[in-house]
């Protein structure tokens, strides 16, 4: 299976940032006397505004969006590059590469610097789709950015919510993680982390060895 192209996800694809991400969410609705369990479940892959809006609708998601972002940006306690995350990113040219992220822009870019990896040519954060993941919107945009057809792009994620959005806009996906290892499972391969991913990067491909 050979590409043009990868288009990753952020957390829990490069950077280990779910603990983090978990913790300001439990203290997010435990201001809100929400049920922080049922938060965290719904969360993966989803932007903050569409799982405030899915969780609380009766809640500002506007507003209640820009609390957490606020926090997000400011908190990068703890924060590292996931394994292979970095070697992988190295062996990429800058234009053959994205990041699909439901984070805002500035919470992508604090992440990436406290983790210590290259900020991306093209970025597609929260701000840039009207609708976030599982719908493909994000992941069309970023293959157009390239000026690469969907077919050509392999998207790497590590939640459901993601790699049914990169099946949504035609594209294969590489599951990272436990989250994609199901047999109903969207993608078309697992590995644990970047570092087991069996990719093999050329100058001119890049190619999924099944």
């Amino acid at each position: 299976m050979t590409y043009r192209a990868l288009l990753f996800d952020l957390d829990g694809v490069l950077v280990d940032s779910l603990g983090l991400i978990e913790r300001i969410l439990r203290e997010w609705a435990a201001e809100h006397g929400l049920d922080a369990d049922h938060a965290v479940a719904l969360a993966p892959g989803r932007r903050d505004i569409d799982l405030i809006r899915l969780l609380a609708p009766h809640l500002d998601a506007e507003a209640e969006t820009a609390r957490i972002v606020a926090r997000e940006e400011s908190d990068v306690a703890g924060l590292r590059a996931l394994p292979g995350a970095a070697e992988t990113l190295d062996a990429l040219s800058p234009a053959s590469w994205a990041i699909v992220t439901s984070g805002t822009r500035a919470v992508a870019t604090a992440r990436l610097e406290a983790a210590g990896l290259p900020l991306p040519k093209f970025l597609v954060a929260a701000e840039d789709v009207p609708t976030g993941k599982p719908d493909p919107s994000g992941y069309l945009k970023a293959a157009a950015l390239l000026g690469r057809p969907p077919e050509a792009c392999l998207v790497v994620e590590d939640a459901p919510a993601g790699a049914q959005a990169a099946r949504a806009a035609g594209m294969d996906c590489l599951g990272v993680g436990p989250a994609l290892t199901t047999q109903s499972s969207p993608a078309i391969a697992t590995a644990p982390d970047l570092a087991h991913a069996p990719l093999v990067i050329t100058p001119t491909s890049i190619t999924l060895d099944l």
